[in-house]
């Protein structure tokens, strides 16, 4: 995982939310967004990395992006010194692996 050593994620029902959710996550705290992934019936999770404390002031600041357009996160988690397999799930859902 490299210099980052924990993961944040949320999940949330909609394209636009999961953006709003992202950008807020991503302009809140020194974090790199990983991916998103849509994860079933229009409920999409957002990945990012960071350090631990970043991850948790970003998950907390995309929730409330969230809260505030009206809608419910369904889930969100971080998770600090993620095992390393874990970047064998993670990998998955990079934007690189995107067909953009």
């Amino acid at each position: 995982m490299g210099r980052y050593n924990a993961l944040g994620l949320i999940e949330t029902f909609g394209i636009v939310y999961v953006l709003e959710a992202a950008d807020a996550m991503c302009k809140a705290a020194d974090v790199e967004l990983i991916g998103f992934e849509n994860v079933a019936s229009g409920y999409i999770s957002v990945l990012v990395r960071g350090d631990v404390g970043a991850c948790k002031a970003a998950v907390e600041t995309g929730v409330r992006a969230v809260e505030n357009m009206g809608s419910e996160v369904y889930s969100s988690v971080v998770i600090a010194s993620p095992h390393q397999d874990i970047e064998k799930i993670i990998s998955r859902y990079s934007l690189e692996n995107l067909n953009l």
